[in-house]
């Protein structure tokens, strides 16, 4: 049996920020567990819903580095077992992120507590499965600190990539503070870039965790084969191109999936009304209905209504909106915005909610329930990122038969099959480069296709409810990288 140990600082359902959470949650559940006992190891963060918490048992603690507490508890739910990282000082607040300088401390403690814990738990993991930056460390510490102990020798490590730009980017002289490895750590090619100007002091060096990890683990892993490719160039690889193209052999690109349980439409108990493919006329007019009513906008199931759930960042293309709305706002159209993020967007949807009140709302905030009445309510789902490792929206969209407005980058452009009229094929509706215009143009022609032929619009959400984006698919990917090493 094979053993595998996820490493990861978010997990639905104890704490989500983002898809990470998701991934973390869904991908342990996939693999038969006559043949895999993975398990999975997250800080105890005080924001863990009680009902969690305090099920959770303490089955160790010691002291690392003969001064700092660590605590382990473990927990059983739905056939998994889950670790938690105990330290108050560090994982007290209510929140799991805090600013960069102190997550960089918090997630070096994290990811040496992981390694330090493993031979007082009893288990000893065949392959350590990193997920992110905040457990970038673990191979570092694993190839380096650890390596004199002969229980860690022969754990092998993947470091999966959910989003290259943020990387646990500080000085050489931070990170070598928080983490107390060794100088080798730190010389160009390591830690730091290979094209560091060695002129200046060394304290003052450009270093990334992230790095480090693609350095000293044994495979590394991407959402998406289009994303594993684009991060080996300049355009996307946020400064770490060098190390993936280096590393390629070793790169794997594996779309994510979505738990078919917690998003299906037959199913669904935030719905108004369940649906399948052959009930998706009645049973999508009557949540569009209630979700206008619910929203205050005018209860007309022939309006076309397009949804935006999505974390408010530059990444997500809502620059390209703000240059489109007012034109938007000019046609039979809804827009629903859901989500949070930087001050300037949410700020943005706020401001078009005033001035066209009786076609937009933004609800700024984190709702499962109105994210879920939305992909059963909208006609169409917008997703025009500048950069998407994988992307879940898309996936959830197509599930519930919501029609995806993607740009054609990483995993939308993997998971969503442009519309093509002449011979009734696709999914969704896509551009392929990043302009506004080209937004515009595609959201037009879902217009016009909803508009003049609801027969073929209802065709092409059949089709992308019938494919398969659970976890089926992707996990038997993991299975064969796991046996292979």
């Amino acid at each position: 049996m094979k053993k595998i140990l996820f490493v990861a600082s978010e997990c639905v359902p104890f704490v989500k920020t983002g898809g990470l959470a998701d991934v973390v949650g869904a991908l342990p559940k996939s693999f038969d567990k006559k043949d895999y006992d993975v398990r999975v190891m997250l800080p105890n963060y005080r924001a863990i819903a009680p009902k969690y918490r305090e099920n959770a048992k303490c089955i160790y603690y010691f002291q690392m580095d003969n001064r700092v507490y660590v605590g382990v508890h473990q927990l059983e739910l739905d056939g998994i077992t889950y670790y938690f990282i105990d330290n108050e000082q560090y994982f007290g607040g209510m929140v799991p992120y805090y600013d960069l300088y102190q997550d960089l401390e918090r997630f070096a403690y994290f990811s040496k507590a992981c390694l330090s814990a493993l031979p007082l738990i009893g288990f000893r993991p065949d392959i350590i499965h990193c997920h992110d930056w905040q457990s970038a460390l673990v191979p570092v510490y694993l190839n380096t600190v650890f390596q004199g102990d002969e229980f860690f020798r022969g754990i092998r490590t993947i470091m999966t990539i959910h989003n290259l730009r943020f990387q646990g980017t500080w000085d050489v002289g931070h990170i070598k503070w928080v983490s107390k490895l060794p100088d080798e750590c730190f010389v160009p090619g390591r830690l730091v870039s290979p094209f560091q100007d060695t002129s200046i002091p060394q304290n003052s060096w450009n270093c990334s965790m992230m790095r480090g990890a693609l350095t000293y683990c044994d495979y590394i892993t991407t959402v998406s084969n289009t994303y594993a490719q684009e991060i080996q160039t300049p355009a996307f690889g946020d400064g770490l191109d060098d190390i993936l193209a280096w590393r390629r052999e070793r790169l794997w690109g594996i779309i994510n999936g979505i738990d078919y349980d917690i998003w299906n439409p037959s199913k669904d108990d935030k719905l108004v009304a369940n649906y399948n493919t052959k009930t998706l006329k009645k049973g999508r007019a009557a949540n569009k209905i209630a979700l206008q009513k619910e929203l205050g906008l005018k209860e007309d199931e022939n309006v076309f209504t397009i949804g935006l759930v999505s974390r408010l960042t530059d990444q997500k293309g809502l620059d390209l909106i703000d240059n489109i709305m007012d034109r938007l706002c000019n046609m039979n159209i809804n827009i629903v915005v859901l989500g949070t993020g930087a001050r300037n967007y949410e700020d943005m949807f706020r401001y078009y909610e005033g001035k066209y009140y009786n076609k937009v709302r933004a609800k700024i905030c984190y709702s499962d329930a109105l994210a879920h009445k939305i992909y059963a309510g909208c006609d169409a789902l917008l997703v025009p990122s500048a950069f998407e490792p994988c992307g879940l929206t898309q996936l959830i969209s197509l599930r519930y038969g919501t029609i995806p407005i993607v740009h054609e980058v990483g995993g939308l452009k993997d998971t969503v099959k442009p519309y093509n009229e002449y011979d009734g094929t696709g999914t969704g509706f896509s551009f392929r480069n990043y302009f506004s215009g080209e937004l515009l143009d595609r959201i037009n022609a879902a217009y016009n296709l909803y508009t003049n032929n609801r027969k073929e619009w209802e065709n092409m959400q059949k089709r992308g409810m019938k494919e398969d984006w659970s976890w089926t698919n992707s996990s038997k990917i993991y299975m064969d990288l796991y046996n292979r090493m």
